[in-house]
């Protein structure tokens, strides 16, 4: 057998090694949210609560809920367009387009090769991922590899939702949750670290705490079997187990925030910013503590008036802390993104 170190015969030839940049970061972040507000006294006319109570809960006051024109492709490229302009690149230089999302309901074809033809793109390739509320930060892993890697120069990853189309607002555990919109960064080469290691992973043990109410070709199967009878067919939903997922969040994540900080060689108190995923803000809370972050480190929480926007909340929560001060450009943020799957991803950047 050969020595799988070296070539099979003598003479074989070579592949050329791929080269890239040395390191790459965020060069533009941008944002797109719907217009139309829920505020929680709207959801108060479909479930049986309170406004105390939902803010108690989740931290949230309102979300945004996309009109029949926002679309998972117009939202995204809205946002996709403000990251280009603060990136000062042309769409033709984009060599990747990375769309995270759960709620493009078409099967085929990727709604990101759609997203990247409207943009200007060219060729590039354009591809979706579904990782959930983590599929920011795989989607960020995936385009430092392909920037590092020599395969595309810039790379366009977006996170976009429309979860309306997903929730069951009779539902009391799950109505007052989701929100929709989009959020988009631009990753390109640059001459220090801008990207920490991403600690990404999965527990396919707990799939079932977040999950759809049923799959696709169930829901069909029974609007057959009913049809014409006048028997009402529930759309497929979102649904989860709101406790197992907190106790998940709270223990779990916690070290996986200090795991991406200890590969980064960055400590708490160096940190410019911490922008969790928008779930629920008695877990970012939980997560703080846990982290002994200082109180001097500004906290995302963007879910007070946008709600759980899935992939797309880290991004609308660093655009929003950048636009309003709280973050700076240059500044370091730890960012972990975490959901169903059970799935998560976590690294520090160096903020646009």
């Amino acid at each position: 057998m050969s020595n799988p170190e070296t070539p099979a015969a003598s003479g074989a030839p070579r592949i050329r090694p791929s080269s890239g940049a040395a390191y790459a970061r965020i060069h533009g972040v941008g944002g797109y949210r719907p217009v139309r507000v829920i505020p929680n006294t709207e959801v108060l006319e479909w479930i049986d609560s309170s406004d105390e109570w939902i803010r108690s809960r989740s931290g949230i006051a309102e979300r945004r809920w996309a009109g029949p024109e926002e679309t998972v492709a117009e939202m995204s490229v809205q946002a996709a367009g403000k990251a280009i302009a603060q990136a000062g690149i042309a769409p033709e230089r984009i060599g990747g387009v990375i769309v995270a999302t759960v709620s493009h309901l078409k099967q085929t074809p990727a709604i990101a090769t759609e997203i990247a033809q409207r943009l200007g793109c060219g060729t590039a390739p354009a591809f979706d991922i579904s990782a959930a509320c983590a599929g920011f930060g795989y989607g960020l892993s995936l385009a430092d590899g392909m920037v590092r890697g020599g395969s595309a120069e810039y790379v366009l990853v977006i996170g976009v939702e429309r979860l309306s189309d997903l929730t069951d607002v009779t539902d009391r555990s799950t109505a007052f949750i989701f929100g929709d919109g989009a959020g988009a960064a631009i990753v390109g080469p640059s001459d220090t670290p801008g990207i920490g290691k991403v600690i990404w992973g999965s527990d396919g043990s707990q799939k079932d705490v977040i999950s759809q109410t049923q799959a696709w070709d169930t829901a069909f199967a029974k609007e057959d079997a009913v049809n014409g009878t006048g028997t009402e067919i529930k759309w497929p939903a979102l649904r989860m187990e709101g406790q197992a997922v907190f106790r998940w969040a709270v223990w779990e994540m916690a070290k996986v925030a200090q795991q991406a900080l200890d590969a980064a060689g960055i400590t708490a108190d160096q940190l410019g910013a911490f922008i969790p995923h928008q779930a629920n803000m008695r877990i970012t809370d939980a997560m703080i503590k846990k982290l002994q972050l200082p109180d001097s480190v500004p906290v995302a929480r963007d879910i007070t008036e946008t709600g759980n926007t899935s992939a797309a909340s880290i991004p609308l929560a660093m655009e929003r802390m950048l636009e309003s001060g709280e973050a700076r450009s240059g500044d370091l943020a730890l960012i972990i993104g975490f959901g169903a799957g059970l799935v998560y991803a976590a690294t520090v950047v160096t903020l646009p």
